[in-house]
């Protein structure tokens, strides 16, 4: 087996994909390779086809400093309880992973429409937290000031504009009590293209960000995106918590989704960072989702670029300073 089969990749990763594939394949002939879209990482992923069977293979990018080091005890502990695709392979050390390919199906074709698919959800959470303890990492509230700091840094915004959430984080980091010793194995990005549709059910899928958590963590997320009205808000909740939740609950989770908001609007503004501007944004204000998906669909603004990252960024520190809707990740991201 070549490694002509990989020739975008860097020459050092080359054998180590060569690797894993002789090891989960040995001698059988690769039908295809087909490149995959890494989505918010580094990652490099290719859909491998061999004999009758398909494979994803995932190769990490360079290590950071904020690596979760981790992600593959987290995605074996995932598989072996049916949560994540079966693994084939992985080298913690290489970071690389061989696991099965998902063939998947648009989250909006889940019968039953978004009730149904709220509900699954709920309970994919709900058995993710059963499983084995996952590893520590770090606590969330560290990593969610980490990264805001890092975009106070980056110069995107105009001196003092961003004051104002910085001092939001503060109160918030005040009022949020978490005690460790009740975390929950987390996957902890559980947007949608994290959660795959095969036509049967739901799977989670990349990793990378899988440490022990906050419960509360997770189900914010998912709240965010897959419940976007109070209706199926009280679904997935009752779905993943069993019963309806106290107020107590209720009042941490608003606190929780304050960090989880803050931590993906870090994400898209760090990305929007990385482009040059022509001067610093002095404007944080941000359209609602209807004016951004208007956008979209005018050509105004178009997905994946940095200038739609940057608004949705903004979108999310609306959503952490006031409480508003969340543009959520859809297919804008």
């Amino acid at each position: 087996m070549g490694n002509d089969h990989f020739d975008a990749l860097p020459e050092s990763k080359r054998q180590i994909a060569h690797d894993a594939l002789v090891n989960v394949l040995g001698s059988d002939a690769i039908a295809s390779v087909t490149p995959l879209r890494g989505g918010a990482t580094a990652a490099s992923v290719f859909r491998i086809e061999a004999g009758l069977r398909r494979y994803l293979l995932r190769i990490e990018g360079l290590a950071s400093p904020l690596r979760n080091p981790h992600q593959y005890v987290a995605l074996r502990t995932a598989a072996e309880a049916g949560i994540a695709p079966r693994v084939h392979y992985t080298d913690d050390a290489a970071r690389v992973a061989v696991t099965d390919f998902i063939e998947q199906q648009p989250l909006q074709s889940y019968p039953g429409g978004p009730p149904a698919l709220a509900c699954a959800t709920g309970e994919l959470l709900r058995r993710l937290q059963d499983v084995p303890l996952f590893p520590y990492f770090v606590e969330y509230p560290d990593i969610v000031a980490r990264l805001w700091a890092h975009v106070c840094r980056t110069g995107l915004f105009a001196p003092g504009v961003l004051d104002p959430y910085t001092e939001h984080l503060a109160l918030i980091r005040e009022g949020y009590v978490w005690n460790s010793a009740q975390s929950v194995s987390a996957h902890n990005d559980c947007i949608p293209s994290n959660i795959l549709f095969d036509g049967n059910r739901l799977w989670l899928i990349d990793w990378e960000s899988a440490y022990r958590n906050d419960p509360l963590v997770d189900v914010a997320i998912v709240l965010d995106n897959f419940a976007r009205s109070p209706e199926l808000e009280e679904q997935l909740l009752a779905s993943w918590l069993g019963r309806a939740p106290g107020e107590a609950l209720r009042a941490r989770l608003t606190l929780t989704r304050a960090l989880t908001r803050l931590y993906y609007a870090g994400v898209l503004l760090s990305a929007s960072a990385t482009f040059p501007r022509s001067a610093p944004d002095t404007d944080p204000s941000a359209p609602t989702p209807a004016e951004v998906q208007h956008a979209l669909s005018m050509g105004w603004l178009k997905p994946g670029t940095p200038e739609t990252k940057h608004v949705l960024g903004k979108m999310f520190l609306a959503s952490f300073l006031l409480g508003s809707s969340t543009p959520g990740f859809d297919a804008a991201v």
